[in-house]
């Protein structure tokens, strides 16, 4: 009953209209209220949620993808990406998964990754002859990348509502395998249909002219070098190389490029503070939701409940996989982690499963969850850039989704995708 109250109090709140922070903040309170415990407890948990000092690689994060994203570092990458693969047959849409491919390197973010590579080239791929739901689906379906490849926000996340007993980096250097395993089983499929529909070529670029975009963009390529070869030699850790990427994105772009005016600066951070304020609200009342759960003895509950169906732990995974596909259409991503890690990692480490691998697997599940109606935020993102209605987007989908979910089960699967680097580089 107990767990009724608390679960029920927050889905009634949630269908009402109810900001998910907030409707996880209140059904705190009434579960508090219900098993009557003091409410000073559960503010202390509010308190000691975002009083963590491996959250401050968020806002640092934050604002340095939405220095570049709006500095012109977006628009290099895509011109770097046309050189290595845009003289091919469907040429642009490889160019969009790569260049996402990069960005996602240096952002963090699917959403960043969605508005900046796509306001450049789904109209540069209408204009060249392909069709624009399709340049859409190429390019929010790329983007996904963005949640497995080092930086994730995403991954900063899980590690927290793992109770800090994942590491960041183990997380940041195991997504980087899935990453691109995701990003070349989209290419394959962009290739597969710019065949069967006879897509355009492009152009080779001029051998002087490329070296002038290779060069523009290694100034952009340095920030993947900067977070991920710090982090990994040791040289500073996963905050320290956010902090630092802040420092070189500004500098790069207001010293270098010089696209952005000074004055459009105190509007980039005003946004970036109202993104990391929503994202700190939310993570504090999801730690109050997580306490309640725990008193509740909901983790334990749900895992005797897995393990009494089977004790096999791929039909396990299998059925977390459709229940994570499921909410990820209904939730967000950021509160679903929050939410679910407390819960279904009990039930995984217990049928041992790696930590990180699993962390792997709820990114990718709920990444395909962004891309999906009725909530989907990116799948919203781009089809506000691409001025299509969702239904357009979500059917030019359909056979990227297919190409997803044979990443989810190879990411669920085999294992050694997501923890073969981490264990060769000690972390």
């Amino acid at each position: 009953m107990d767990a009724l109250v608390l679960l029920g109090s927050f889905f009634v709140l949630m269908m009402l209209g109810m900001p998910i922070a907030y409707s996880l903040g209140l059904s705190a309170l009434i579960g508090a209220l219900w098993i009557d415990i003091p409410l000073d407890a559960v503010m202390i948990q509010l308190a000691s949620g975002v009083n963590k000092f491996s959250l401050l690689a968020i806002p640092f994060f934050v604002l340095a993808g939405a220095i570049m994203a709006e500095g012109g570092m977006a628009r290099r990458l895509v011109a770097f990406a046309g050189v290595l693969v845009g003289f091919i047959r469907g040429g642009l849409s490889l160019v969009n998964i790569l260049a996402s491919t990069f960005f996602g390197a240096i952002s963090g973010s699917s959403v960043a990754d969605t508005a900046s590579i796509g306001s450049v080239l789904i109209p540069e791929m209408e204009k060249k002859g392909y069709p624009r739901d399709f340049a859409t689906a190429v390019t929010v379906s790329g983007s996904v990348q963005a949640i497995l490849i080092p930086p994730s926000h995403n991954a900063v996340l899980y590690s927290l509502a793992a109770g800090g007993t994942v590491s960041i980096a183990a997380l940041f250097v195991a997504g980087v395998l899935p990453g691109l395993l995701m990003g070349l089983t989209l290419a394959v499929l962009c290739l597969f249909i710019a065949k069967k529909k006879n897509y355009p070529k492009g152009e080779v670029i001029p051998l002087r002219q490329a070296l002038k975009i290779c060069a523009d963009a290694m100034w952009g390529l340095m920030t993947m070098v900067i977070i991920l070869g710090g982090i990994l030699s040791g040289v500073f850790t996963a905050n320290e190389s956010a902090s630092i990427a802040v420092v070189w994105a500004f500098f790069v772009t207001m010293f270098v490029y010089r696209d952005y005016r000074w004055r459009d600066l105190p509007k980039l951070v005003h946004r970036t503070v109202k993104t990391v304020t929503i994202v700190m609200i939310l993570i504090g009342f999801a730690a109050c939701f997580g306490y309640l759960m725990t008193l509740m003895q909901i983790p334990l509950t749900v895992t005797n409940y897995f393990t009494s169906i089977s004790d096999n732990k791929y039909v396990i995974l299998a059925l977390i996989n459709v229940m994570l596909l499921v909410l990820g259409c209904l939730m967000d991503m950021s509160p679903l982690i929050l939410i679910l890690t407390p819960i279904l990692l009990p039930v995984v480490t217990k049928l041992g499963i790696d930590p990180v691998h699993f962390g792997m697997i709820m990114m990718v599940n709920l990444g395909v969850g962004l891309i999906t109606p009725p909530v989907g935020t990116v799948l919203f993102t781009g089809s506000a850039i691409a001025k299509l209605s969702i239904g357009t987007v979500s059917k030019a989908l359909m056979p990227f989704f297919a190409a997803l979910f044979v990443v989810l089960m190879m990411v669920t699967y085999i294992p050694w995708l997501s923890t073969w680097l981490p264990r060769a580089l000690g972390l």
